[in-house]
């Protein structure tokens, strides 16, 4: 579908958007008990951690990961958490952008990378290392959880093609 504007009489304007791609799969109507447990395990994971910083690392995994659905929810849940919108659009590109993150920021985002992206070689020492000077043991578990778990949310989105732009923050709380 082209995209063009239409100029209303009243002077505004409204532009057509291309069609939503439909929904493959409503997974959490047919796996019910699989969609509890991982509401379940969202909100453990996401126990002690800085409500910044972990949907900052939601962000960059689904960034990796693509997946449409989860970035529009995120970066929602993000800014009414606080979050800035600048902090948002160069978590993109976060190693060129490193002076808008803490280093424990820096070090959980590398750390969202090699989790999630284990197909370049496992987490490399080094990586795990800096998360480790920047989180204490408990918390740097609950970091690799929430990890884990936005990087499961993922595989759900992107397979069953969920459709981004209808949430609002806090609507799965």
């Amino acid at each position: 579908m082209t995209t063009h504007t239409d100029e209303h009489t009243d002077g505004t304007k409204t532009t057509e958007h291309a069609a939503e791609v439909p929904v493959r799969l409503n997974w959490s109507q047919h796996a019910p008990e699989v969609y509890k447990a991982m509401l379940r395990l969202e909100t453990a994971a996401g126990r002690g951690l800085d409500p910044k910083l972990y949907e900052l690392v939601k962000i960059r995994a689904s960034q990796i990961n693509h997946c449409a659905f989860c970035l529009d929810m995120h970066t929602k849940d993000a800014l009414a958490a606080g979050e800035s919108v600048e902090r948002i659009v160069q978590l993109a590109a976060w190693e060129e952008s490193r002076h808008f993150y803490t280093q424990k920021e820096l070090a959980a985002i590398e750390l969202t990378e090699a989790v999630t992206v284990l197909t370049d070689g496992f987490v490399p020492d080094e990586v795990y290392g800096r998360a480790a000077k920047h989180f204490d043991e408990p918390e740097l578990a609950q970091l690799i959880a929430a990890i884990t778990t936005i990087n499961a949310w993922n595989r759900f989105g992107v397979t069953c093609r969920m459709t981004p732009g209808h949430y609002t923050p806090g609507q799965h709380a």
